[in-house]
């Protein structure tokens, strides 16, 4: 098994320098295991919010060879459960297939105050 942390230049950089945005665990079968930071990003709603995110996943996980396709696990953090259909009307757009698994917590508060929504994925990569 190798471990690998990584802020892939082909995607939106983290908001700070003190962590790693993907964690890839690698098999012997050349399957792995991306383990990718919870994501924020800009904009005046949380539909706009929501769309930079998956916006900003789908790249960490094209940068290891993934899709949003290969999602088995989705944590969301919001401010206002009470928004969770207009979350929820975003992020059918890019997760398409058999939804993953998923836990949604409401949260005082996130990283940056203008924060409305932060989205954690596990992606599992086939062996190619």
């Amino acid at each position: 098994m190798q471990i690998t942390l990584d802020n892939p230049a082909s995607a939106p950089q983290p908001l700070s320098p003190y962590y790693s945005q993907v964690a890839r665990i690698e098999h012997a079968d050349g399957s792995a295991l991306l383990f990718l930071s919870g994501q924020i990003a800009e904009g005046a709603t949380l539909a706009e919010q929501t769309r930079g995110v998956f916006e900003t996943i789908d790249a960490l996980l094209k940068a290891h060879g993934a899709s949003l396709a290969d999602v088995v696990n989705i944590r969301t953090y919001l401010t206002d459960i009470g928004k969770l259909d207009e979350y929820g009307t975003v992020r059918r757009r890019f997760l398409t297939g058999t939804p993953p698994t998923s836990m949604t917590f409401e949260v005082p508060r996130l990283f940056r105050p203008e924060a409305q929504v932060e989205v954690e994925v596990v992606a599992a990569v086939r062996p190619s």
